[in-house]
């Protein structure tokens, strides 16, 4: 069974040459390095949660336009983000994302919720990552009350999974919040839904359609970062 580990004092980035091989080492401390070569991404599974609007107005960057200096001024119209609202919570890796939950509007997400979607997660690695569990997951999510809850570490102490936790007050390590969850609001930018429906079956389409290569990060310029 992995050992959790307990605390993330560095990330670093050596490179020993194997013959043909690479291995990139990843040391966490105190109280040892946490040493894997490349596989450590294959087995990482990265999870997170978002609010996702039924209209989401585009950004200023989105709504610019190319003018010629004589062109009239264009009116644009204030669009206001609508109250009415989902939290989707996303589980990725890098081939795709893995499970999709969306939290039913008058939920709210605690502890045994969490639990429940890991379970759901449990069963979609079992079907669409076949091994990945046999050779133990390595899951990394932030420090929300639901996710650093006791309920919660006893699960992912039973199952052995090892947890990478987030630096604290360093979003560039928030992977899903630039890589996943940008995208996903500019390409929402600009769209309306009448129903909750509609707008569940745009973000599984979105996900669903992303290319494999969306998902591969180079990992030298990640770790040289």
């Amino acid at each position: 069974m992995a050992t959790p580990i307990k605390e993330w004092a560095k990330l670093e980035r050596c490179q020993q040459d194997n013959g043909d091989e690479d291995t990139t080492h990843i040391g966490i401390g105190p109280g040892g390095d946490f040493q894997a070569n490349n596989n450590l991404f294959d087995n990482l599974i990265t999870g997170d949660e978002t609010w996702v609007h039924l209209n989401t107005p585009e950004t200023k960057r989105d709504s610019i336009t190319w003018k010629h200096p004589s062109s009239p001024v264009t009116k644009k119209f204030k669009v206001q983000r609508s109250a009415a609202k989902v939290m989707a919570t996303v589980f990725w890796d890098t081939k795709g994302v893995i499970l999709l939950d969306i939290l039913p509007q008058g939920q709210c997400i605690n502890a045994a919720r969490y639990c429940s979607t890991l379970d759901r997660l449990k069963e979609a690695i079992r079907r669409k990552r076949p091994g990945l569990l046999r050779r133990g997951v390595v899951f990394q999510h932030d420090n929300a009350t639901p996710h650093s809850a006791n309920l919660t570490q006893q699960w992912l102490q039973r199952y052995g999974w090892e947890i990478l936790p987030h630096l604290a007050h360093s979003p560039d390590l928030a992977s899903s919040d630039f890589h996943l969850f940008g995208p996903l609001k500019r390409h929402l930018g600009g769209m309306a839904f009448e129903t909750e429906d509609g707008l569940i079956s745009e973000l599984r389409n979105w996900f669903d359609n992303l290319d494999v290569d969306f998902f591969r990060v180079d990992i030298n310029s990640l770790l040289s970062r």
